[in-house]
């Protein structure tokens, strides 16, 4: 009985994965696993005035002080930084430890970037998110093709992997 629910939840967390590539132009490996919450196959639609929720799971390549996330666009294959303001700050995001971590450490950590509403509607590109420590040394990277949507074109989309609970009666027809 054990071995069947080893093996549900193995697909469970498996099925939850976003297909992620591997970066072209910035260094880094793949995390273990890269989940963009309402994205399993790229592109990835990304509402305008939403954070976008991007989970990785990775093993610290060596000892690391402190990390940063940087992502930058490329808009018809020019590089465009893209700010994630203090949401950059790699180490206040870990969800299962704290910095600094060893060589070999798992580490768990959550991303949110805010979709601006000025990006405009219907503009596809690739993002490259890398994560580098304190020498600016690539600890992980991970490419994803998206596409920006009107905040109220995707309406509700629950988190992937997660069983959603609605109350229809708290639903707020201008959040969504």
């Amino acid at each position: 009985m054990f071995k069947y629910i080893a093996l549900f939840a193995f697909v469970a967390v498996a099925q939850a994965s976003t297909n992620v590539q591997t970066c072209r132009v910035f260094s880094g490996a793949l995390p273990t696993t890269t989940t963009i919450e309402g994205c399993r196959d790229p592109p990835c639609l990304l509402p305008q005035g939403r954070d976008a929720v991007i989970h990785m799971t990775f093993n610290a390549p060596r000892n690391i002080n402190s990390m940063r996330t940087l992502a930058t666009a490329f808009i018809m294959n020019i590089p465009v930084p893209y700010s994630l303001g203090k949401n950059e700050v790699t180490c206040n995001f870990i969800t299962n430890t704290q910095c600094p971590v060893n060589s070999g450490q798992q580490i768990q950590y959550t991303l949110r970037m805010f979709i601006e509403s000025t990006f405009p509607v219907g503009i596809s590109t690739t993002i490259e998110f890398r994560i580098v420590d304190q020498r600016n040394s690539a600890v992980v990277c991970v490419r994803v093709p998206i596409r920006i949507t009107a905040g109220r074109e995707l309406g509700y989309v629950p988190q992937v992997g997660k069983i959603a609970e609605i109350d229809e009666n708290q639903i707020d027809e201008n959040n969504y």
